[in-house]
């Protein structure tokens, strides 16, 4: 007989507000690099509040609910190669949050995103827009990290969206599962026994706690470069 299903926390509120907000920050981001000029005060400001969202979701990695922890969806290579082969055993739970290709994209997106963050602090695009902490850094070093910044890594994270969003279509069309409802609403219809992330008061709290942590932090770091 199939288990009942129920409503499950799945994805608690602090990791659906920073999914949402690092979306709209990345799109903001590179359209005003496009656009240029007077845009290019919001693509700092933007890339500033991406800093504050990747240094978040690190801490949140760590403390944050069942679901949100790196913990969760940090896999070995023998159970990524049961889920290719559609041989994954029913106690892994691995459609539940991040199954294991969904776990390569989180990673590389938050390596990526850090060092487009971590290269455009120290970028310089010849005209008049240097990053804030460019005086650390020599010419040369400066020149190669803003190569880098408005290249290849801008490239790699645009196509690593696109591959994300072709992925949500793939498996709303191919294997009828909603990738997106669950992230808007945070819950999945699941079976009873399938623990739960915490995401009550005592939870939003303390995120809120660590996000206002590091939007100081990020300000202060961006203040060094005077």
């Amino acid at each position: 007989m199939n288990k009942p299903l129920q409503a499950v926390r799945v994805w608690d509120l602090p990791t659906r507000c920073f999914h949402w907000l690092l979306a709209v920050c990345v799109i903001g981001s590179v359209v005003s690099a496009k656009i240029g000029g007077n845009a290019m005060v919001w693509h700092f400001r933007l890339g500033y509040v991406v800093f504050a969202l990747l240094a978040f979701r690190i801490l949140w990695g760590l403390v944050g609910g069942h679901w949100s922890r790196f913990a969760s969806f940090i896999y070995a290579p023998s159970t990524v190669l049961r889920y290719l082969r559609g041989q994954a055993l029913p106690r892994e739970q691995l459609d539940v949050g991040h199954n294991p290709l969904g776990a390569f994209s989180v990673f590389a997106l938050l390596i990526l995103l850090a060092a487009q963050v971590g290269t455009g602090l120290f970028a310089d695009d010849d005209i008049s827009n240097t990053g804030p902490l460019i005086k650390f850094v020599s010419g040369a070093t400066s020149s190669e990290l803003t190569k880098w910044h408005k290249n290849i890594g801008q490239w790699l994270i645009i196509a690593l969206v696109v591959l994300h969003v072709a992925a949500i279509v793939f498996y709303f069309v191919g294997k009828r599962q909603n990738l997106v409802g669950p992230m808007l609403t945070g819950d999945k219809l699941l079976p009873a026994h399938v623990p739960a992330s915490a995401d009550g008061a005592r939870a939003r709290l303390l995120a809120l706690a660590l996000l206002v942590g590091c939007a100081a932090l990020v300000g202060w770091l961006v203040s060094l470069g005077g």
